[in-house]
């Protein structure tokens, strides 16, 4: 019985090993009742299996552990989604490499329509859940364009942290790049946390409209000067710098 203990996985957990998708995702598709283990549905998030002594299918595509491992960087653009489908039909970051890259990838975290820059793709499941979980705190910057003069108690009050409707953010880290040019500034601002919309709700709490909000980094791998629209594979050692974040 121990030996047979030791062999149970939960479920969400084997779909993102597998590159369905991120555990948080998987979850979703088995409340969806998307996901079958010898053909019966699954929408318990506590359900384990022994991946050898069944069959999974998720929307009746059966799902395998022998899955090569993926890892893309990714220049988003303005006007795409980050997730996999969109019920107003807009464009996802999926288009941008349909055709190109043959495993099924999702995207590690999310970036909002109107924002660009780096995002990663991936079907490592394992990798996605370290990068997407609170209890990481995995730092990511952003360059900021906003409208007017960044006065110097607004950066202040962004490095001591700001309060968002029920919360107070961390502290971030904010470098000026460019003073007021052309009525605009731009700034540089590390964050450790991933609300929806945070950075561009912290200028709005210290007066400022966000013009371009674009992601140049997370933890130690960068954009760099990838086009937007533009994609490439993630080198070993900027794989090894996300998974030991």
């Amino acid at each position: 019985m121990q030996e047979e203990e030791r062999n149970l996985v939960r479920l969400q957990k084997f779909m993102a090993s597998c590159g369905v998708a991120s555990r948080r995702k998987a979850e979703q598709l088995m409340l969806e009742r998307r996901v079958k283990v010898d053909g019966i549905i699954i929408d318990e998030l506590g359900f384990k299996i022994d991946p050898k002594a069944v069959t999974v299918k998720v929307d009746d595509e059966v799902i395998s552990l022998e899955r090569e491992k993926c890892y893309i960087m990714l220049n988003k653009p303005m006007g795409y989604i980050s997730s996999s489908s969109d019920q107003f039909d807009r464009p996802t970051v999926l288009d941008l490499i349909k055709g190109e890259i043959k495993e099924r990838v999702f995207s590690v975290g999310r970036l909002d329509y109107e924002t660009e820059g780096l995002l990663i793709l991936t079907n490592d499941g394992d990798l996605a859940f370290h990068l997407t979980h609170p209890t990481q705190h995995v730092k990511k910057t952003y360059l900021v364009i906003i409208k007017g003069d960044m006065k110097p108690g607004a950066i202040t009050q962004l490095r001591r942290g700001v309060k968002i409707d029920d919360y107070v953010t961390a502290p971030a880290d904010v470098e000026l790049v460019e003073k007021a040019k052309r009525g605009y500034t731009s700034i540089e601002i590390t964050i450790s946390e991933g609300k929806n919309r945070q950075v561009r709700r912290m200028l709005e709490v210290v007066g400022y409209e966000v013009h371009y909000l674009q992601r140049i980094a997370i933890g130690q791998v960068t954009l760099g000067n990838l086009p937007v629209g533009k994609f490439r594979h993630l080198t070993a050692h900027e794989i090894n710098c996300l998974k030991f974040l």
